[in-house]
């Protein structure tokens, strides 16, 4: 029987904490209410380094996609979900904020 690699074992609790994780950050109501020190510490260390990588892989994705986007001309919309969401998620909203917050402080 084989034993798993030290990296390997990283990587499994990393996914484990992340399943674990995310789905209590989205379903936060803390619209009115400042962010925590555990929250901010959270987006820190594994929110933000997540969501750039996902605006990596979706940027890849959107130049995969641009000339079929193009010839259905849904260049714009396949940008801003692919590209531009993401990108403000990671670098545009406040430090340990939901996405709710920072859409309910865009309207004030």
């Amino acid at each position: 029987m084989k034993t798993r690699s030290p990296v390997a074992r990283w990587f499994n609790a990393l996914c484990l904490s992340l399943a674990l994780i995310i789905p209590q950050l989205s379903v936060a109501d803390v619209v009115k209410q400042q962010p925590t020190a555990l929250a901010m510490a959270t987006d820190t260390v594994i929110v933000r380094p997540v969501m750039l990588a996902v605006t990596v892989v979706g940027t890849a994705f959107f130049l995969v996609s641009l000339p079929f986007s193009a010839l259905g001309g849904n260049v714009g919309q396949a940008a801003d979900t692919l590209m531009v969401q993401p990108a403000a998620n990671t670098f545009l909203r406040c430090l340990g904020c939901t996405r709710m917050e920072y859409r309910e402080r865009d309207e004030d």
